[in-house]
């Protein structure tokens, strides 16, 4: 069975499908999604870049970011009496792919940084068995760190989790805001019984809730994208962590920015063979011409994810939108900024595609 035969066959049971469970069946079904076909789908033969596909110099900054991380939890031990010189550190990757950015910072923390190196505990978080075959492999000597590889992060972490391009390619809800009032998006199979179409429907409760906790607002005509499942996984993340950060690295907008006349037309994405497809081209929508045939992307609510870490009991530390790696060397001001007791510091920095942020939080102790 295809995967557009089993959509339609989801169809036909229940009638039309909110966009994000379209969305999750066409990215993440576990067989037939984008995302579980291969185990890598960026790069020169995949159908977008990210940072880790330019080089090393992605995984060697993200190296001294977390060493700096190791330290500072380190020197909190110390401050309470409770240290011992160099102290395991559990670096989760979420979102992980094959290991390849895991094995670039790893590549840099050996050549580098042998105590942190020494101290690095790795956890590798992917849903696609495909990728998760690959990573050892891709870590080649460095494999010896890995602690485990699964499709949950694990808990009681005392270290840094930190995603590169995970919150972005979680299924949006897609909204339109109507003159008659708040209206959700729908995917249906057309007359001809093959084609998917969009149309119109009331919005669902869980896409709703999150309307009314982040108190969005549209004007008529407007069509945007919510992701409660970003919310949801973030608070997830930092009650994973005992003590240490959070750290994401995506691309998206404050919510005042988001909401907004400038995406009135929402930010709905799609990626293949290196050319991006958005509302508005000639034909059908491209997110519906081939499902698990290409990425599908939303830009993330800035606002929302930093609400729900706060709300989850971490402490925002900082978040930069750099638009070069040229800001990195603007990021250890924040170092030597207050912080609160018993909280590290930490400094943050860039990845590649345009609008992005990279934003971290650091998990007091718990008790």
């Amino acid at each position: 069975m295809t995967l557009p035969e089993v959509i339609r066959d989801r169809i036909g049971d229940e009638g039309p499908i909110p966009f994000a469970t379209y969305a999750a069946l066409a990215l993440y079904h576990p067989d037939l999604g984008y995302y579980a076909r291969a185990d890598q789908r960026s790069g020169r033969a995949g159908d977008f870049y990210t940072s880790v596909d330019l080089g090393p110099a992605f995984g060697r900054l993200l190296a001294r970011q977390c060493a700096e991380m190791w330290r500072l939890l380190v020197e909190d031990d110390d401050g309470r009496g409770s240290g011992s010189g160099p102290t395991a550190f559990d670096l989760v990757e979420a979102a992980a792919g094959n290991g390849r950015l895991a094995r670039d910072l790893l590549e840099s923390a050996a050549a580098e940084d042998a105590p942190f190196y020494d101290a690095i505990r790795l956890h590798l978080v992917e849903r696609s068995a495909a990728a998760r075959g690959g990573q050892r492999p891709t870590l080649g000597h460095h494999a010896a760190r890995l602690i485990s590889s699964g499709t949950e992060l694990p808990s009681g972490i005392r270290g840094v989790v930190f995603a590169n391009e995970l919150l972005d390619a979680l299924p949006p809800h897609v909204l339109r805001m109507t003159r008659a009032g708040l209206r959700e998006v729908y995917v249906e199979v057309a007359a001809d019984g093959e084609e998917f179409i969009e149309c119109l429907g009331p919005v669902s409760a869980r896409a709703q809730e999150h309307v009314d906790r982040h108190r969005i607002t549209l004007e008529p005509g407007w069509r945007a994208e919510v992701t409660p499942d970003a919310v949801d996984w973030v608070e997830r993340a930092v009650a994973s962590i005992d003590q240490g950060f959070l750290l994401l690295i995506d691309y998206g907008h404050e919510a005042r920015e988001l909401y907004s006349a400038t995406h009135a037309a929402g930010t709905l994405t799609t990626y293949r063979a290196h050319r991006a497809g958005v509302a508005g081209d000639r034909g059908r929508a491209p997110w519906l011409r081939d499902p698990g045939g290409c990425d599908i992307t939303a830009h993330v609510d800035l606002t929302a994810v930093r609400e729900a870490a706060e709300r989850a009991g971490a402490t925002t530390l900082g978040v930069l939108r750099p638009t070069s790696c040229s800001a990195w060397a603007r990021l250890n001001q924040w170092t030597a900024q207050p912080r609160p007791e018993g909280l590290p510091r930490c400094e943050t920095g860039s990845r590649s595609r345009a609008c992005s942020f990279r934003v971290a939080w650091a998990v007091p102790t718990r008790c």
